[in-house]
């Protein structure tokens, strides 16, 4: 109900976007001065933990964030995305901790790695840290962008102990598997020329992901992957017990399945030497990892019959989480390609809708469907490293919307759970004399201001449709007093506690 120039807003009751911020990322109810405090995710059964509260990913893949560090013109769009992400609610981002022998490679050769690439990757860490968005970094490519299992294989051949040129020996070579224990090792290891913390004891990364989508075709039985992911898992485990692990599975069951049959798009995908049960019952294996991608695996279905394909597929593996693993199953890439006969971008809000209901319903029973990251992100001007699945969610509203009403849905599943304390008033007002990004530090104080809520050092930014509910350090606010003097949907405002 507005009010002259103000809006009021009676929200006991409801659920708040910025609360689920809150929950997700731990105390951010701070000074100015103060860094965020992150607590690590962990896993209890099928659910993941943070702060010992149920933690829900909405989150987005953008796998360039540290190829764009490197480059000083490009470095601005991290904090632009990051920031972003972290405005719509969103709790998790996926991205590449590696470039192996490529251009602004990481590592150039085996052991050998570019300072600056690293600095790179350590500002990527840092800004993350800063917006409250956690990451789950990737260690290796299948495929043969930024180098993959490909430049390993061919490192190894060129130095005249590689025992195959087929790129699967990655997996059974012991000298690969050697270079890629070092590489492992270096990672998990290294200490942030920004933050001054070893990666290992971040909390601002999520987990480790092995391989971004792991397959051994030469073979199909799946031992040669299997072999491979309890040895790197393990050896993951023996250096950082901190932080979780998963494989970075497709989700294609193996040949001795009978989902091979039932849920598998086709034939071909149980010959790919993987097996989503077998591989994820891996003990060192936290959670399980499912992509999502019906128009690349059927060629002649109706967009009606692949939305059909997409909720069997999610029903069933978050039933395996459930009934069989006892682990989260977390869908770490899901797409629809602009490429597809007569797409229209209604159709991709529709899968998108397909995918996200899907988590909120297993949120809602309290089944293993811990989240989902869509395949992927980009902020403006990055046309030359989108592929035919990314998007610029702001661009068009409507999947903008189903983003940021996400993370309120999923903030309502955690907030039916929580006490109503002794009400306060919230009131945020509108500062004119600050740009919408400059610096904003109006915190702290005397008399009846008891403290500021902010996400970085930089501007707090909220939409007026996700402003329903604020939770305190120890309170649930009752009333707000929004004062709002542009036309603008987004705006800085000043938080603070009256009596």
């Amino acid at each position: 109900m507005a009010a002259g120039n103000g809006l009021f807003l009676p929200i006991l009751g409801f659920a708040s976007c910025v609360a689920f911020i809150y929950m997700s990322f731990g105390d951010l109810w701070m000074t100015y001065d103060e860094e965020p405090k992150l607590g690590f995710v962990e896993r209890n059964g099928t659910q993941f933990f943070l702060d010992g509260k149920t933690f829900y990913i909405n989150g987005w893949n953008s796998y360039w964030l540290m190829d764009h560090a490197v480059e000083e013109d490009r470095r601005p769009r991290v904090g632009e995305m990051l920031q972003a992400g972290a405005k719509m609610g969103l709790t998790v981002c996926r991205a590449w901790a590696f470039n192996d022998g490529h251009y602004n490679a990481l590592q150039i050769s085996p052991g050998r790695f570019n300072e600056q690439v690293f600095s790179a990757l350590d500002l990527v860490i840092a800004e993350a840290r800063q917006h409250g968005v956690r990451l789950l970094l990737s260690l290796v490519n299948n495929l043969k962008a930024y180098g993959g299992k490909t430049q390993y294989v061919k490192w190894a051949w060129q130095e005249g102990i590689g025992l195959s040129s087929s790129n699967d020996s990655f997996f059974f070579d012991p000298s690969i598997r050697n270079y890629f224990k070092n590489y492992i090792r270096t990672i998990l290891t290294r200490k942030n020329t920004i933050t001054g913390i070893e990666y290992r004891d971040d909390p601002t990364i999520f987990a480790w992901e092995l391989m971004n989508e792991p397959r051994c075709m030469s073979d199909t039985s799946g031992d040669t992957l299997q072999d491979w992911i309890e040895e790197m898992s393990a050896f993951v485990k023996s250096i950082d017990k901190n932080h979780l692990v998963t494989v970075g599975l497709e989700g294609f069951y193996g040949p001795d399945n009978p989902k091979r049959l039932t849920v598998n798009p086709e034939e071909w995908a149980s010959r790919l030497g993987s097996d989503f049960i077998r591989n994820s019952k891996v003990s060192n294996i936290d959670f399980a990892s499912v992509h999502i991608y019906p128009d690349h695996w059927f060629h002649d279905q109706e967009f009606e019959d692949k939305l059909k394909f997409v909720s069997k597929w999610m029903i069933s593996h978050i039933e395996d989480g459930d009934r069989e693993l006892k682990k989260p199953v977390l869908f770490s890439e899901y797409g629809l390609s602009n490429l597809n006969k007569d797409f229209l971008p209604s159709q991709r809000d529709k899968f998108y809708k397909t995918v996200l209901d899907t988590i909120h319903k297993s949120a809602k029973r309290k089944h293993s469907g811990a989240g989902a990251l869509a395949w992927q992100f980009f902020v403006e001007g990055m046309d030359e490293f989108n592929d035919d699945f990314g998007i610029v969610p702001w661009e068009r509203s409507s999947t903008y919307s189903l983003f940021t009403e996400q993370s309120c849905s999923m903030w309502r599943v955690l907030s039916s759970a929580l006490q109503v304390c002794q009400p306060h008033l919230l009131q945020l007002t509108h500062s004119s004399v600050f740009g919408m990004n400059r610096p904003f530090y109006e915190c702290g104080g005397g008399g009846s201001r008891h403290g500021c809520l902010v996400t970085s050092r930089t501007t707090f930014q909220i939409s007026c449709r996700l402003l329903e509910l604020l939770l305190c350090k120890e309170n649930i606010i009752s009333d707000i007093k929004l004062e709002k003097a542009t036309g603008s949907m987004d705006f800085p405002v000043e938080l603070h506690i009256v009596d």
